[in-house]
């Protein structure tokens, strides 16, 4: 089983979904969250942050190494901001914040073929899935680059 948090940016423009995979870390280890608008005013700390696509999310590193030190036996200096993210441990819910609100009406419109014609629905959904995911690729979504 694997919990969500929401987690809103500081300028309270955007309000986030996370994934916090097999319950390993709570939303304490999320502290902060920054969209583009308001990522332009935060000195980026490599150290206890982590930048997808001008998106900052920043993590409890200290309580974040403790967890997963003590729940998965992995030496601490090798939990970082990115190990966090890349194994879904703190990370996107969706591929990149938003998606499932950008994509609805596209996924919509290809839906509505199933009761019409099912192998061009299977068609066209898996054309645009493909698609779909190289143009994220493209655009340097980092939990796509795993997909």
């Amino acid at each position: 089983m694997c919990i969500d948090i929401r987690k809103t940016c500081k300028c309270g423009k955007h309000t986030i979904q996370l994934h916090m995979r097999d319950n390993i870390l709570g939303k304490e280890v999320v502290t902060d969250l920054y969209c583009p608008a308001c990522s332009s005013h935060v000195e980026f700390d490599h150290k206890s942050m982590l930048c997808d696509n001008g998106w900052i999310i920043a993590y409890d590193m200290t309580l974040a190494r403790f967890l997963i030190a003590a729940r998965l036996t992995i030496k601490p200096d090798q939990v970082q901001p990115d190990f966090l993210f890349d194994h879904g441990y703190a990370a996107w819910q969706e591929m990149y914040p938003g998606e499932k609100a950008d994509i609805l009406e596209e996924r919509q419109k290809i839906i509505s073929l199933m009761q019409e014609d099912q192998q061009r629905y299977l068609s066209e959904i898996s054309k645009w899935n493909i698609e779909r995911i190289k143009r994220l690729k493209k655009e340097g979504w980092r939990k796509v680059q795993h997909a």
